[in-house]
């Protein structure tokens, strides 16, 4: 079974020849992996990942005008929302998303998906998170109204991934603390899930996948990820208190994992005898199926050359023997 179809394989709920298998490894750890295999590309051949994943195309607000609305200190929801935005359906903005299918895809048959904005996370940069998190209560109105070209602005993004041949578009959006929202329940269906909804709904409706990143714990709104219609959940973080064995108990029909390798608790401490038990169980769990294995997040750059390749060569050949007859 080649990479591209096991991973279908697991997010349409069938049990894989193995599990797949990634690592978000790029960026923090650049000179281990080329110390040790010459590139990241290497890396990655190396261990045959099966997924992908890819950044790139326009980013929501032009530089220029975010540095003359905050020139005389933040920016607030009712400038934000007469801003100008990027035209999402500038193709030439899309140069790295198109070497990235062709390499991981293309080249390699690989299944990739592609990072595009949610609506919290990303403007975070335009409001800093803590100030966002004020005008959740003083600026509803228009703060809708900057949600809601937001939102369609991702939609269209994401449009033109997908027409560009990617896989599943993966929508960043961190909601979570260590133990519960950064919001209360309430204001996350009144005034995240809804803008959510423009992109999730555009992107079935083409007959593709549709992931979620948002780290953290979020158990209080997992049926809303479940209405949403998300096909996958990233990371599922663990040491925030989300519950894998839970989760595949109760929702392993609806959604998939992926996740299982914490980069808060578990590679990068040096720590081998943990790393080796947490690798082994999360594996096991993903044996037959509902599981795309993955770090939580980039591998810190704590993490020693001989720490990565004793974790990498253990998901290799555990992947394999686990789904074995």
């Amino acid at each position: 079974m080649l990479s591209r179809e096991r991973v279908k394989n697991v997010i349409e709920h069938s049990k894989p020849d193995r599990v797949p298998i990634y690592g978000w490894v790029r960026a923090n750890l650049d000179p281990v992996l080329v110390q040790g295999w010459g590139s990241a590309d290497a890396f990655e051949d190396h261990y045959e990942f099966d997924f992908a994943h890819l950044f790139g195309g326009p980013n929501p607000y032009p530089d220029e005008a975010v540095r003359e609305a905050s020139a005389d200190g933040v920016i607030t929801p009712d400038v934000a929302r007469a801003l100008p935005m990027t035209d999402p359906d500038d193709r030439s903005a899309y140069a790295d998303i198109v070497a990235g299918i062709e390499h991981h895809q293309g080249q390699r048959g690989r299944f990739v998906y592609v990072q595009t904005p949610g609506i919290f996370e990303c403007l975070n940069g335009l409001f800093g998170i803590e100030n966002h998190l004020l005008y959740l209560a003083l600026y509803e109105e228009d703060l809708r109204a900057v949600y809601a070209r937001q939102a369609e602005w991702n939609r269209r993004f994401a449009m033109n991934c997908l027409d560009l041949g990617v896989d599943m578009v993966h929508v960043s959006d961190d909601w979570g603390g260590q133990t519960g929202l950064l919001f209360s329940p309430r204001t996350w269906w009144s005034m995240i899930e809804p803008y959510h909804r423009v992109t999730t709904e555009a992107v079935r409706a083409r007959g593709a996948f549709v992931s979620l990143h948002t780290d953290g714990n979020v158990n209080a709104v997992i049926d809303g990820i479940v209405g949403l219609g998300y096909h996958v959940v990233h990371p599922w973080q663990e040491s925030a208190g989300m519950d894998l064995a839970g989760q595949m108990a109760r929702y392993g029909d609806k959604f998939v994992v992926m996740g299982g390798l914490d980069v808060q608790t578990t590679i990068g401490f040096g720590k081998l005898d943990l790393l080796k038990a947490e690798i082994e169980r999360v594996l096991r769990q993903g044996a037959n199926g509902g599981l795309l294995f993955c770090t939580s997040h980039f591998v810190q750059d704590h993490c020693t050359l001989e720490e990565l390749r004793f974790a990498f060569d253990l998901v290799y050949d555990l992947s394999r023997k686990v789904c074995a007859p």
